[in-house]
């Protein structure tokens, strides 16, 4: 009778047992981008990709780009748009430099469920991820734009289902393989010497959005040395990118 006992028991706790989790809940993914590896004969190259959240322009930035003709995609938002129409007004004055990107309306991750990344409250919910995008992208059109290609939402960081979203609206996801300045966080010289350190093919993330931190010095340096050493800056819509991520 026992042995009868212990094995109703064993079969009980095998039918509740709860199943195992394909896609954990907390999981969320930040892609990786490169480019395609530069032929023998070409020189190496390196999409710069800068981030302008909210606040002002990094003129130091800015303004050595287009010195020194340097080729860069910028991911602006619906709040920078607001404050920095002359920055975004010589950004669109030179178009064979500068491809807009997507940053989203209002700077909160692209997440379709509530949750905080880095502080921020994400979007929360699937109709929330769809307006981020789409009305980031209407806040570039209104302002002159043209319609971007690439997403890039807040902290780099999604979750499966808004990456399917963002697919499905006929964006590409912009990852990156090289963190430039550490969210703008880091010091002009740590900031120099990580981007001064790419690699053939690298996608360089930095900020364009705060000109108060020593990284913006770093960001210019850094770019500067890479131009010194022959490397060829690209935009991510002048080439085909490797890792982008399926959206399934």
């Amino acid at each position: 009778m026992m042995r009868w006992t212990l094995i109703a028991i064993l079969a009980l706790t095998t039918v509740v047992a709860p199943p195992a989790l394909a896609d954990p809940p907390d999981r969320l993914l930040e892609p990786s981008l490169h480019l395609q590896a530069s032929t023998d004969s070409a020189a190496p190259r390196v999409a710069l990709t800068l981030d302008a959240c909210g606040g002002s322009t990094d003129l130091r930035i800015l303004d050595a780009l287009v010195e020194n003709r340097v080729a860069a995609t910028i991911f602006v938002t619906g709040v920078w748009l607001k404050r920095n129409p002359e920055a975004f007004a010589t950004m669109r004055a030179h178009p064979d430099l500068f491809e807009i990107g997507d940053h989203g309306a209002r700077h909160v991750p692209a997440v379709d469920r509530p949750v905080h990344v880095y502080g921020l409250k994400a979007a929360g919910s699937p109709a929330a991820v769809k307006a981020e995008v789409e009305l980031g992208s209407v806040a570039i059109i209104k302002n002159g734009g043209s319609k971007p290609r690439w997403f890039r939402g807040a902290t780099a960081k999604y979750s499966t289902g808004a990456i399917r979203i963002i697919h499905d609206l006929g964006y590409e996801v912009a990852g990156y393989s090289l963190n430039g300045d550490g969210g703008s966080l880091l010091g002009q010289k740590t900031t120099t010497a990580r981007i001064a350190g790419a690699k053939d093919g690298d996608v360089i993330l930095a900020h364009i959005n705060q000109p108060r931190h020593a990284a913006g010095s770093g960001v210019v340096a850094g770019v500067l040395a890479l131009k010194a050493r022959g490397f060829t800056f690209v935009r991510l819509s002048d080439v085909k990118p490797q890792g982008l991520p399926s959206g399934t």
